[in-house]
Formats: structure tokens, sequence, C-alpha cells
């Protein structure tokens, strides 16, 4: 039970990291200051370094050879395709349609653990998803009208294939976390990030306009590093070891009511009965899909 709560609380982590960075990238995203690829290679690199450093000082694990592809595989997912889709996808598409797009995480992760991991499916996971997915439209709905149009149309394919290759790099990271330390297993994830992301960011990130910085784009920039790529990474897949990943996937609901939170501590937002009531048929789901979730690995172990 301790090990279940100690992944919890990184998942909570996680999810607050999230939230808070719709508000805080905003910042660096939204003026001229670097390209979108840019940006996604400074992540790669720093977190790359930092892993790098701490496997180095504390873990000093190494990968056998068979092992390489399938890094590379939940590297292409989990690193590659998912940063660099969700940011020209936000770019060419409203806010609006890239979170509803993003409620589908849970719901693949769903899907695939039950189809490559043989997950099992029961009552309980399944009003879960559903009672946290229903909070969050409501969250988002309210928050204006969606806007599928042509102009969209290319920005929301790639939100969604963003979301369809978070969700399989959650599910396909699972076998591998068994077998090795998340930091091993991470440190390689970003080392095959910066080959292959390097080719379309190396310009942007050499171009970088660092003179119109002011500090709190410098603050929102180092977020983005540290925070949003190097923790959130962290405290996922460190989670990940301890529990299903449809448990990880539903933390995904979270996201939307920490970002509300952090508005409202900041005076950004206002509460309103609605906000609330999502609030609580998010918390409801993601408990009912928690305690499957951990029935399921307490089974698993007696078997």
């Amino acid at each position: 039970m301790k090990r279940n709560w100690i992944a919890h609380i990184f998942l909570l982590g996680a999810a607050l990291i999230y939230g808070a960075n719709y508000s805080i990238a905003k910042i660096v995203l939204d003026g001229d200051y670097i390209s979108p690829m840019g940006l996604v290679l400074f992540r790669v690199f720093t977190a790359f370094i930092i892993f790098f450093i701490f496997h180095i000082l504390f873990i000093k694990e190494k990968v056998e050879k068979k092992d390489i592809p399938k890094i590379l595989f939940v590297s292409l997912f989990g690193i590659i395709i998912n940063q660099s889709f969700f940011i020209i996808g936000l770019k060419h598409t409203v806010p609006i349609n890239a979170a509803l797009l993003l409620t589908m995480v849970p719901i693949l992760v769903f899907i695939f653990s039950a189809i490559l991991l043989k997950e099992k499916i029961n009552t309980r996971k399944v009003i879960g998803v559903s009672t946290a997915f229903a909070g969050v439209l409501l969250i988002i709905l309210n928050k204006g009208d969606l806007q599928f149009s042509y102009a969209n149309m290319k920005g929301d394919i790639l939100v969604f294939l963003n979301s369809v290759s978070y969700a399989l790099y959650l599910v396909k990271v699972k076998p591998l976390l068994r077998k090795y330390n998340p930091i091993t297993i991470t440190k390689w994830m970003f080392f095959f990030g910066i080959i292959f992301i390097t080719p379309f960011g190396l310009k942007g990130a050499l171009n970088v306009n660092w003179q119109l910085f002011d500090t709190e784009v410098w603050l929102s920039f180092f977020y983005v590093l540290i925070f949003t790529t190097f923790l959130a990474y962290l405290f996922n897949i460190i989670a990940l070891k301890r529990v299903n990943p449809s448990v990880v996937g539903v933390y995904v609901y979270l996201q939307p009511v920490l970002a509300t939170i952090v508005a409202l501590m900041i005076g950004k937002d206002s509460l309103s009965a609605l906000k609330i009531i999502s609030a609580i048929l998010i918390f409801i789901g993601v408990y009912l899909v928690s305690y499957s979730g951990e029935k399921d690995i307490k089974s698993n172990s007696k078997a």
C-alpha cells in the first residue's frame, strides 16, 4: 500500500506541473522568442544532461543491446512524436480543441493496455474513466465553443496523434520498467530524442531572441525545461514502475482541475458551481480507476 501511495504522490506532482504549465509556458510560447522546434530541442537536451548526470552519479546501470531498439521505440512515441506534434499542433489550432483532444489519452491508454498488456477491463474502471471524462468535458466546454474547421484541421490531427503517441508510450514502456531503473530508461529516451529532433530544431535553437527575454520569460523558459520536461517525466515514469498505465493515464484528467486552481490562486479565474461539480466528478473517476489498478496489482502478485 505504501508503495502505491508513493506512486500517487508522484502522479499528483506531475499533474500539478502540467496543470500550471498551461498558464506559465504560454508566456514563452506566445512571444517571438523561440521557434516551437527550437524549444523542443532545448527541452530534450536539458533533460538528457540532467538524467545523464543522475545516472552517472547514482544508478550506473547498463542496458542490454537487445533492449536498445525497445527503448528507441518508446523514445519515438514518448519524446520525439509526443513533444513535436503537440507543440506544432498547438500552433495550428485553438487551445480548446487541443484540450478536448488530449482527453483521449486515458481512453487510449485503457484500450492499448487491454490489447498489449492484457490489463483487465472491469466495470469500476469503465465507470471511473467515464466519470472523469465527463468532468473534464464540463470544464472544457464551459470555456468556449469548439472550433473544428479546415483552418484548424492540421493542428487538430497533430494533437490527436500526440495523444495516441503518448498513450502508446505509457503502455509500451511498462515492460522495460520491470527490468530497468526509471532514470536509465529516461536517459536513453532523451538521448534518442536529441538525435532525431536536432535536425528539425537546431536552426530555431541557434536563432533565439535572447535579448527579448525579461525576467518573466526567463522564468517561463526554465519552468518548461526543468519542471515540465525533467521533473514531470521523472515523476510519471517513477509512478509507472509501481502502478498500471491506466492509472497514470487517468491522472491526465486532473490537469485542468489543477490548472484552474493555479489560475484561481493568481487571480486569473473565478470559482463556480460547475467547476466544483467537474472537480468532484474527476476526483471520483481518478479514485475508481486507481482503486481498480491497485486491486489488479495485488491479484497479479498473488498469482
